[in-house]
């Protein structure tokens, strides 16, 4: 029984300093490799990753006659874009995003809908309304070719980027409260789904001009005025804001 006893604690004893000793090896090892890591060395591999966030000022081309744009017609876009440098420098890359825009347009377009048929019209001038707007809530998939002058030292650069964007509209609002009363229509059926086209943003730092251009119309060719087709297509300006 004692010499059962005097093997335990003979056991014991091996594997608490066998263990003792595997623990600070492991600790030396992991100072070492701490001591080996320059947590403030520059990282040649850098991306420029980056959270965007675009207000805009938007304005409707090719309008059918007697169709005008009031009061300020705002948007807003925000979304996230992934770098991908295609040289050494890391002064050129491609990037590409996900995002989601809000553009909203106050304009004197009537819209009425009966069973699913839509009518539209210029707002007679003799109606007093106090909105008349189109919301536009969309998707976007943003995809870029970038210019910069940063280095590794530094993230505060001048940048060109160019680019298409595709954008997705799942929801979309008329609105118009006038003297004959309000009138609230949603997912209009003759608004094009997909809309795409072309942007531009530049700037130095955080701070950055943007235009950006729709190569479709807004609706399709089956929404007219009469017997004019309704081929506005938007074109937008505003800053552009990048954050690391």
């Amino acid at each position: 029984m004692a010499y059962n006893i005097s093997m335990r604690i003979g056991l014991f004893i091996i594997t608490f300093f066998t263990t003792l000793s595997i623990f600070a090896q492991e600790t030396e090892i992991k100072k070492e490799v701490k001591d080996e890591i320059d947590f403030d060395a520059i990282d040649s591999l850098y991306r420029e990753d980056q959270f965007y966030l675009n207000i805009t000022y938007n304005a409707l081309q090719k309008r059918p006659d007697g169709i005008t744009q009031n009061k300020l017609s705002p948007g807003i876009a925000i979304g996230f874009l992934r770098d991908m440098p295609i040289n050494k420098k890391r002064t050129v890359s491609i990037a590409a995003g996900l995002g989601y825009t809000l553009a909203i347009y106050n304009q004197n377009l009537g819209i009425t809908e009966t069973n699913g048929a839509y009518t539209y019209q210029v707002l007679d001038s003799g109606v007093s309304f106090t909105k008349n707007k189109l919301s536009f809530h969309y998707i976007d998939l943003p995809i870029e070719f970038r210019w910069r002058n940063s280095t590794p030292e530094s993230h505060i650069f001048w940048r060109v980027h160019s680019g298409v964007k595709l954008s997705y509209l799942f929801y979309d609002q008329y609105k118009s409260v006038s003297s004959s009363g309000t009138v609230t229509i949603s997912n209009n059926k003759d608004l094009n789904q997909f809309q795409y086209g072309v942007y531009l943003a530049f700037g130095w730092n955080t701070w950055n001009f943007s235009a950006y251009y729709g190569l479709n119309p807004l609706f399709k060719s089956s929404a007219k005025i009469d017997s004019q087709s309704i081929n506005m297509n938007t074109i937008n300006f505003g800053l552009m804001f990048y954050i690391l």
